[in-house]
C-alpha cells in the first residue's frame, strides 16, 4: 500500500506541476471540484441528473481551463515543452480528451436520430430525451474511466493504471484542497501561478 501512495502522490504532483500553471484554469478546476462533489452526492440518489451535473458543469468547466487557458509554450519552471508533456502524460492529454469530448458532443445527435441508440437502451415510455441523455452520459464517464484504466493495465501496469483511477476518482477532493485559494490570486491579477511549491516535491 505504501507504493500506491507513493505513486498516487507522484501523479497528483506531476499532474499539478506540468499542466496547472494558470490561475483561470486552477478556478475552473475549483468549480469543477465543486460540482464533481455535488455530483458525487447526488450519484446516489438521482445517477441521471449525477451525470448531467459531472458532464455539463464538471467536466466542461475543468477542460476549458485545459484547452484554452493553460499555456502552451516552453514550461520554464519544469524545463520541458508542451509536446514532452503530453507524450509522457499518464491520463487524458488534449488529444485523447478531444476525442472523448467529440464522443460526448456527438452522443445527443445520435440520440436524437436513433432514441432507443441501437437498440441499448429501452423504447421511449414515459422516460424523456434529457433522461435518456444523462444515461447515456454516465456510461460514457464510466466507459471512459474503465477504458483508460484498462489500456494503462496494458501500457504500463496493472498499479499504474489502478492509481490513476484512484487519482481521478479523488481529483475533486485534492482540488478543492489546492485550489481553493486560485480565485483570490486571479482578483489579485496574478494570471499564473509561479509554481514555488515545485521545490518541495
Amino acid at each position: 500500500m505504501k507504493e500506491f501512495f507513493e505513486s498516487l502522490r507522484v501523479q497528483r504532483w506531476d499532474d499539478h506541476r506540468y499542466y496547472h500553471h494558470s490561475r483561470i484554469n486552477q478556478t475552473l478546476h475549483l468549480v469543477s471540484a465543486l460540482s464533481f462533489l455535488l455530483a458525487y452526492a447526488l450519484i446516489f440518489t438521482d445517477p441521471v441528473v449525477a451525470a448531467l451535473v459531472g458532464w455539463l458543469a464538471a467536466m466542461v468547466s475543468r477542460q476549458v481551463g485545459h484547452f484554452f487557458f493553460e499555456p502552451k509554450d516552453y514550461d520554464e519552471v519544469n524545463q520541458a515543452t508542451h509536446e514532452y508533456k503530453e507524450k509522457i502524460k499518464v491520463g487524458y492529454n488534449l488529444q485523447r480528451k478531444a476525442i472523448l469530448l467529440g464522443i460526448w458532443a456527438l452522443a445527443p445527435c445520435i440520440l436524437y436520430f436513433d432514441p432507443a441508440l441501437f437498440g441499448l437502451l429501452a423504447p421511449l415510455g414515459d422516460v424523456d430525451f434529457v433522461h435518456r441523455m444523462g444515461i447515456v452520459w454516465l456510461a460514457i464517464g464510466i466507459g471512459g474511466l474503465l477504458f483508460r484504466t484498462c489500456h494503462l493495465f496494458y501500457l504500463k501496469d496493472i498499479r499504474t493504471g489502478l492509481v490513476w483511477l484512484a487519482k481521478i476518482l479523488t481529483d475533486p477532493f485534492h482540488d478543492l484542497k489546492l485550489y481553493y485559494k486560485a480565485p483570490f490570486y486571479l482578483l489579485r491579477g496574478e494570471l499564473i501561478d509561479p509554481m514555488l511549491d515545485k521545490q518541495h516535491a
